[in-house]
């Protein structure tokens, strides 16, 4: 009866299914000349030797934070790594917890460490993206009700003012808070606050970024500053709500970090919730929708990929047998589909360079170098099948004429129902 029921199952989605044969053979054009490429990462998760903070003390309920992968002390290698891949930009973020580990004290030993980080940056020949809290703060604001205290809004501003005036003229692109909603939602979850409290939070972090965007142009003027939003395929609405919806006029750019997406045949998206990256089984195709969407609603903003990737779990290959390597390919013909149907994309980063500390955990590993933090005291750079795929794809500007992508596209994907259930994907033109 079992058997009967999904054969019947089967064959109604496959009569519905209108996506055109071509659909995912059509290559589009390459990336325009000047297109951003970049790698990610963040200060707390791969620099190790962390000060007093928030998520130094969450570690201590979660998988031993150690030293992480040793950013701290291994920059000029990984940033050589990072420039032979041929990317243009390095994105990461100055710790305010290194900067001013106590009130009104400033740590310039630390200082002097982010001001050769972004030497070397430049000199690796790639410009610096640099996000100003990835869910990170010291551990004097966390004892005083960190983003439910409203003074935390006028220190934090103080801190961005430091760090634009030091390092704005590096033309740097800015990050003001790393995935809003996640933050909260790991202020709740992690650090104990209130659900009642999340509006509050909430509001607060829409007041500090508005200041930091009017802050940061008065400082640099033509800066390129933005909140990078995570998409969340059904509960995408309340993300965005959490901060984006309440600063689309303070962004100079659309920055969107996608991951997974979902579909009527693939709703693997639910490991997500449990942190088991790795058995969220990707829809690279959603990557396109969601760009269209955005740009639909922001018509004069270009986007930015801010972050992508795929975890494995402790390195090892995935159950479903995709690759990084695959992955890159898939999910990079699709941004090229939506540039080739007129969406603004002006960049893309890959999440991440290294494996590292995936907040609260080393077990799923995103890196295009693996790093085995708990068996390797040498913690070497192992690169992945990832790493040639994406040097080839950023010296030719896309992927090889006539790729086919190894996912096909799923039926009735949440990102565009009406695209995706009883429409069309839209074929771009041929090169």
């Amino acid at each position: 009866m079992v058997r009967t029921a999904v054969s019947l199952v089967s064959l109604f989605v496959s009569l519905l299914v209108v996506v055109p044969a071509n659909a995912a053979t059509t290559t589009p054009g390459r990336f325009p000349p000047g297109f951003l490429w970049g790698v990610a990462t963040s200060g707390f998760q791969s620099e190790g030797h962390f000060p007093d903070s928030n998520w130094t003390r969450y570690a201590r309920e979660n998988e031993a934070y150690g030293d992480s992968v040793d950013f701290r002390h291994r920059y000029p290698q990984d940033l050589e790594r990072a420039s032979k891949l041929g990317v243009n930009v390095f994105r990461t973020s100055v710790e305010w917890a290194r900067i001013e580990p106590r009130k009104g004290k400033y740590d310039w030993r630390e200082i002097r460490y982010y001001d050769d980080l972004f030497r070397h940056i430049r000199a690796n020949g790639m410009r610096p993206m640099i996000t100003l809290n990835h869910w990170v703060h010291p551990g004097w604001v966390h004892d005083r009700g960190a983003w439910q205290n409203e003074r935390t809004v006028r220190d934090w501003l103080e801190f961005v003012r430091f760090v634009v005036k030091r390092y704005g003229a590096e033309d740097v692109m800015w990050i003001t808070f790393n995935e809003a909603s996640q933050y909260i939602f790991h202020e709740v979850t992690d650090g104990g606050m209130p659900v009642s409290k999340v509006p509050v939070m909430s509001r607060h972090l829409i007041r500090a970024h508005r200041s930091a965007y009017d802050l940061i142009h008065r400082l640099q003027p033509g800066a390129m500053v933005s909140t990078n939003v995570a998409y969340g395929s059904i509960v995408n609405g309340l993300f965005d709500a959490a901060v984006f919806n309440e600063v689309t006029d303070k962004l100079d750019f659309i920055g969107v970090d996608y991951y997974y997406g979902a579909n009527a045949e693939n709703l693997t998206a639910i490991n997500a919730a449990t942190g088991a990256y790795w058995n969220v089984e990707a829809e690279p195709e959603g990557i396109y929708f969601v760009l269209k969407n955005y740009q639909k609603r922001l018509p004069k903003l270009p986007l930015y990929v801010v972050e992508a990737g795929m975890a494995t779990e402790n390195g090892k290959p995935r159950k479903d047998g995709y690759t990084r390597s695959q992955h890159l390919r898939d999910h990079l013909y699709w941004v090229q589909r939506a540039i080739a149907d007129g969406v603004k994309v002006m960049g893309f980063n890959y999440w991440s360079l290294t494996d590292n500390y995936e907040w609260g955990s080393y077990r799923a590993r995103f890196g295009l170098y693996t790093v085995d933090v708990k068996k390797d005291r040498e913690l070497r750079r192992v690169p992945t099948d990832g790493v040639a795929t994406y040097r080839s794809i950023i010296e030719r500007r896309g992927v090889p004429a006539g790729y086919v992508p190894v996912k096909r596209p799923g039926w009735c994907s949440v990102e565009d129902p009406a695209a995706t259930c009883f429409g069309r994907v839209p074929t771009p033109p041929a090169p």
